[in-house]
């Protein structure tokens, strides 16, 4: 396979993990900078960029922000399964049969290992895309609790206070929750927006819209 046939084929998870690259390296950059200021407000000296990939201020704001994106995607697969939005491009058909929800057929032709096979791995396999993201959901989750609790006794160190929690007494802190709860509701916002929006607004070319003259009623692509 040449290169523009990879590309053409992987544009699309190559572009995104691109950006995403790039943007998680100028928010590293860009804590690490800010970390440092903090830390001379208090006469601590600075950290190199390799001492700062492992503190809590930079562990506590990655996987925050990375456990709302997962919780998200997580439970909107879960959410789509059963639950509809008449004439939006995100929503199945409340009125119609979707290939989506056919039984798996091992026969068919180039059918995934795990349909194949049945049983138990292919009952796992069928709620494997939400499963994954509940689990990165999980870590993410765990990863923000040790960073944030890192950072807060951190913080409490550089000012002279003595006080150190435990991981389990900072996620009992409203501190912590106001973290989550406020990335949290952010991303549902923005799922509500394109199911919603995608009912009235276009985007010719793009498989998460309608077509452009789709009627307003019509739900799906």
């Amino acid at each position: 396979m040449n290169f523009k046939r990879i590309v053409r084929y992987n544009g699309l998870s190559i572009v995104l993990l691109s950006v995403t690259l790039l943007t998680l390296m100028a928010h590293l950059l860009t804590g690490w900078n800010d970390y440092n200021q903090e830390r001379q407000e208090y006469h601590w000296s600075a950290l190199s960029f390799t001492d700062y990939l492992f503190t809590g201020h930079c562990v506590e704001s990655v996987f925050e922000n990375w456990e709302s994106e997962f919780l998200q995607m997580g439970l909107y697969v879960v959410l789509t399964v059963s639950l509809y939005q008449r004439g939006s491009s995100e929503s199945k058909d409340p009125d119609a049969s979707e290939e989506v929800d056919r039984e798996p057929n091992p026969e068919r032709k180039n059918a995934p290992g795990p349909v194949r096979r049945g049983g138990w791995v292919l009952k796992l396999y069928q709620h494997s895309l939400s499963l994954a993201f509940f689990i990165l959901f999980g870590l993410s989750f765990i990863l923000h609790a040790l960073g944030g609790v890192k950072q807060h006794n951190a913080e409490e160190q550089m000012k002279g206070s003595a006080e150190v929690l435990s991981l389990r007494e900072f996620m009992g802190t409203s501190e912590f929750w106001f973290q989550s709860f406020q990335n949290w509701q952010s991303e549902f916002l923005s799922v509500l927006s394109i199911v919603v929006l995608s009912i009235f607004l276009r985007q010719k070319g793009s498989p998460e819209s309608k077509p452009v003259d789709a009627a307003h009623s019509e739900t799906g692509n």
